[in-house]
């Protein structure tokens, strides 16, 4: 017996441990003392939590990747995907439909709140004298601060309100809105016979008990590839699905990968776009995707949803990538091609997934935010129970007969890209993730003082909600922020 492996034996024996003859012969076969002493002690922690004090063949195939463990849940559920419900409306028609879908979608939300069963339409509130204080809901249409006097003009199906805010605090509330959001307003009548607003509630996420999956499995959130572009970080993620076939006791449990739009650069998505290129037409593109893509175990399934980059609709909500442009990754049984936004189940954990347009807009009209700190954005998106509330921004937005848009079921994960900026965040139990890029910075970024932190892979454990990752880029100072 060598002496590297009789120090890995004793080890496991003062540990409790027995070590069977046919598990004997593989760890004989492995030379690398490192690998060796680290193959016990990983076996040794994974198999003290079962109570269970032999090591056998099993389970040192499905440690070194021989073997599947068959005990791992991978069950992936999509619970609610765009593609096939879109159903634009025309012109103002459309739009009508759009907003009054969004309305009552909002408003049976705040249904469950005790406040609602005080609620008026606001033809109702303007037509009748308040003796007491009443609440109405609405689309915010106009927001407008003045010598210390907020005004915020809110419309139902009924008809539109102008009400004031004196308050200070809630004034600061009100900064915070965004325009086409829904809010329900407590209101009474002012000194000037006007209507003076006294609370705003939003819609916003209950306390909730998060779901948690079984069996101990992980899940890979990516974002933004943009490959095709000359700065697509092409060897660092090989470097990645690499690790992800190996021995390596977190890789042999990642049953999901979620890549949240821009799997592709694109063409013709900004001016000279194609001094940028390595591939000049998006099949060449999706086909690199599909060559990378295929790398990956087939026991890992992967779900790939479109962002402004990929070919198809622009609009809001985006159907998935067309089959046309790569009939590959359409036929491929461990992937699955979703929508803009999208929701999906992983062993039991909500996943709401959103390429993350609307940031553009929101971080334009709010104060305090910034692309710097995406989950801040992701927190309003979640308090208006809506992914992009803004209309007529530069987010285009389609005249849908129903908003698909709105956040109806609470995700336990929160999934955004788009801003190449990788930040964890919590909220209200929600573990929120935006999972960068892996894209180095363009010359458009360096001109306007963007510093992405792309190639770091984020990877949660679907049992614990632990949150692990690893940089892949050369810049050593690439910090997960949080």
């Amino acid at each position: 017996m060598k002496k590297e492996l009789s120090s890995a034996l004793n080890y496991a024996l003062n540990k409790g441990f027995q070590i069977h003859p046919d598990a004997f012969k593989i760890l004989d076969e492995i030379t690398d003392v490192k690998q060796l002493e680290k193959i016990i002690k990983e076996i040794i922690k994974e198999k003290t939590k079962q109570k269970l004090f032999q090591i056998n063949q099993n389970d040192l195939e499905i440690y070194l990747g021989i073997k599947d463990d068959l005990n791992l849940q991978n069950e992936m559920k999509i619970l609610s995907d765009p593609t096939s419900k879109i159903t634009s409306g025309e012109g103002v028609k459309g739009y009508n439909a759009l907003f009054s879908s969004r309305f009552n979608k909002l408003k049976r939300i705040v249904s469950d709140r005790p406040e609602s069963k005080m609620i008026k339409s606001i033809s109702v509130v303007k037509t009748t004298k308040l003796e007491n204080d009443v609440y109405v809901c609405g689309l915010l249409t106009t927001r407008n601060t003045e010598r210390n006097i907020t005004k915020l003009v809110l419309e139902d199906l009924s008809g539109s309100l102008e009400g004031i805010i004196f308050d200070e605090e809630l004034q600061k509330t009100a900064g915070t809105l965004l325009i086409d959001q829904f809010i329900m307003a407590r209101v009474a009548t002012a000194k000037n016979s006007g209507l003076m607003i006294k609370d705003l509630i939003l819609p916003d996420i209950p306390d909730q008990k998060i779901n948690k999956s079984e069996s101990e499995v992980y899940a890979v959130f990516l974002s933004d590839l943009h490959i095709g572009s000359k700065y697509f970080m092409e060897e660092e993620l090989i470097e990645f699905v690499t690790w992800l076939s190996s021995s390596d006791p977190v890789a042999r449990k990642v049953r999901f990968v979620l890549i949240g739009g821009d799997i592709v650069d694109g063409v013709g998505i900004y001016p000279n776009q194609n001094k940028e290129l390595v591939c000049q037409t998006v099949e060449e593109q999706l086909q690199k995707a599909e060559n990378l893509l295929d790398k990956i175990p087939k026991n890992i399934k992967i779900i790939i949803m479109p962002g402004n980059h990929d070919p198809g609709r622009r609009a809001l909500p985006q159907p998935a990538i067309p089959q046309k442009y790569n009939s590959g990754l359409w036929e491929r049984e461990n992937i699955e091609m979703v929508g803009n936004p999208a929701l999906v189940s992983l062993n039991g954990v909500k996943v709401l997934m959103f390429h993350g347009q609307s940031i553009d807009d929101i971080v334009k009209t709010t104060p305090g935010l910034s692309y710097d700190r995406p989950t801040d954005v992701m927190k309003n998106l979640l308090r208006a129970r809506h992914l992009s509330p803004v209309y007529g921004s530069s987010t285009p937005i389609a005249p849908e007969v129903e908003d698909l848009l709105v956040i109806e079921d609470i995700p336990d994960i929160f999934h955004v890209g788009h801003v190449h900026k990788a930040q964890l965040d919590m909220y209200k139990g929600i573990l929120l993730v935006n999972s960068g890029s892996w894209q180095k910075q363009t010359p458009f970024q360096a001109s306007v003082g963007m510093v992405p932190n792309p190639g770091l892979a984020i990877i949660v454990n679907l049992k614990t909600f632990q949150v692990l990752h690893e940089n892949y880029s050369s810049n050593s100072n690439n910090v997960l922020q949080s």
